[in-house]
């Protein structure tokens, strides 16, 4: 294994940089916590460019090297000063990547897209994310209030998915007005008054919406909408996370789809 420059100092301007990206004050720039983000964010070609490891990591870290990324063997102490965890995995990374266009995200056929509203927790958007990856979502759009899905924590949640599909950034009305612009049918989420979840037309192209798991989709964006759709819950339950809310509903989509 190559031997990498080695950082024992809190106060090594490498660490300043990391700390500046955690808090997203660097444009472009993502920190990827973890071999499972750092390994599945290479693997969908996302360029790296510092990593900072400890002595157990150097696997990963050497193939972060050689894919042209400056690599530092860091103290224990300086990664605790650099990752933003409370228990650090043992390697973190700065990258860059920045979100898809619209235009990305509706342009495939039978599209079927995630529309996340107001969902203000990152680790529920980044596993919203994750849900769609996972489910058969051809993109997921961040909308207005919702977690920038750039954050640390939007990337831990969504376990690498955010490279794997398309993920946009941008407003509720700008997606209506290019779902409408496309023949995208628009179908909002509600906890009640919508049509069972089995019995909506999911195999048209669909922009579904989902808001946030207190709150749900504001009452203009549900008159907005085309359709309106309910998960069935038994009495006394009225709210899923919003993961499980877009997961049932995709699972039902591909199920639809693929009859």
């Amino acid at each position: 294994m190559p031997d990498f420059p080695r950082i024992t100092s809190r106060q090594h301007e490498i660490v300043k940089r990391f700390r500046l990206a955690a808090r997203r004050r660097i444009d472009d720039v993502v920190l990827l916590d973890g071999d499972h983000l750092l390994t599945d964010a290479m693997d969908a070609g996302v360029a790296i460019d510092v990593v900072a490891a400890s002595a157990a990591q150097r696997s990963t870290a050497g193939r972060a090297k050689a894919a042209g990324a400056t690599v530092y063997e860091v103290a224990d102490a300086v990664l605790d000063a650099i990752s933003p965890v409370r228990t650090p995995s043992g390697i973190v990374a700065l990258a860059r990547w920045t979100p898809a266009s619209l235009d990305r995200a509706f342009n495939v056929a039978d599209a079927l897209v995630v529309g996340l509203c107001d969902v203000q927790d990152p680790g529920n958007a980044g596993s919203a994310i994750r849900s769609a990856d996972a489910l058969g979502a051809t993109a997921v759009l961040a909308l207005d209030g919702t977690a920038h899905p750039a954050g640390w924590k939007a990337l831990r949640g969504s376990m690498g998915s955010t490279f794997r599909l398309p993920v946009a950034v941008g407003s509720l009305a700008d997606a209506i007005e290019a779902a409408g612009a496309r023949k995208i049918q628009v179908i909002a989420t509600v906890a009640g008054d919508g049509v069972p979840a089995d019995q909506a037309d999911l195999t048209r192209p669909t922009l579904l919406l989902l808001g946030s798991e207190g709150g749900g989709l504001d009452p203009a964006v549900v008159r907005r909408a085309n359709h309106r759709v309910t998960i069935p819950m038994r009495p006394g339950v009225n709210s899923l996370n919003v993961a499980a809310t877009s997961a049932l509903l995709l699972y039902e989509a591909r199920r639809q789809r693929s009859a």
